[in-house]
């Protein structure tokens, strides 16, 4: 069953941000998220982070949170791994 994919005001002005080659493969691997969440093992992250997921896409991270009862992502975050952790 395919989850339902939100994204927060911030991951939209992020996903705005790329250019469109890498926003392409983001967009294509949210869609695998949401198609075949039920078959994966989310990655947790730690520390002030300890309540969302990450996602990887080569250097990008896409990071989201999730509703278990309503079957929903919610994206909060997308940017490169060495950027992603400081200062959200």
């Amino acid at each position: 069953m395919k989850w339902t994919l939100r994204l927060s005001v911030a991951a939209e002005k992020d996903l705005e941000g790329l250019d469109n080659k890498t926003r392409a493969r983001i967009i294509v691997k949210l869609d695998w998220l949401s198609e075949n969440f039920d078959s994966i093992i989310p990655s947790v992250l730690h520390a002030k982070f300890r309540e969302f997921y990450k996602l990887r896409v080569g250097e990008w991270r896409i990071v989201y949170k999730i509703d278990w009862t309503k079957k929903i992502i919610v994206v909060h975050y997308i940017d490169k791994r060495d950027k992603i952790y400081k200062e959200k």
